[in-house]
Formats: structure tokens, C-alpha cells, sequence
């Protein structure tokens, strides 16, 4: 199953973290598919979140399953998580 979920990066006590499209078998810290925004707990609330909406509806729709972080990360940012029909 591939799934959208955070990878950590930054020193110690000052967290980064990259959202990513990954293998749900991997480890977090394994080999990424994509890479579809950044998450920075640390900054100021303007500046927090960085997400290509289109790379994110586009993963969704192919089946890609968001972490519950992420879920909300996602619904801060206004992505909706319904699948659109492909005819």
C-alpha cells in the first residue's frame, strides 16, 4: 500500500519534516516515491506548511493512503480527500 506521510528531518529538538509518498513496508527513513511538501513545526503559522496540492490530489487519486497527520495537514490546507472517477 503506498502511503503519504511524514519523513523527520533537522537537528536535534529543532524538527523539518518532508511530506512524502511512500511504501507502506519501508522504513520512514527509506527510500521515498515522491515528494510533495515540506511541514516545519517550528516556524511561524504563515510559514508552517508547504504542500503542491496537485501532486497531493494527484497520489490520492491513485490510491495513495494519508497518515492521520497528514490528513490533517491536508484539511488545514483545504485538500479534500475524496477520489475522483477517472472515465
Amino acid at each position: 500500500m503506498v502511503t503519504i506521510r511524514l519523513k523527520r528531518f533537522g537537528a536535534k529538538a529543532r524538527p523539518y519534516f518532508r511530506v512524502v509518498v511512500q511504501d507502506g513496508r519501508i522504513a520512514t527513513k527509506g527510500k521515498t516515491i515522491d515528494e510533495i511538501g515540506t511541514y516545519n513545526p517550528i516556524a511561524d503559522a504563515d510559514n508552517q506548511v508547504t504542500i503542491d496540492a496537485a501532486k497531493a490530489t494527484e497520489w490520492i487519486n491513485k490510491g495513495a493512503v494519508p497518515s492521520d497527520t497528514v490528513k490533517k495537514i491536508f484539511n488545514q490546507k483545504g485538500i479534500f480527500l475524496t477520489r475522483t472517477s477517472q472515465n
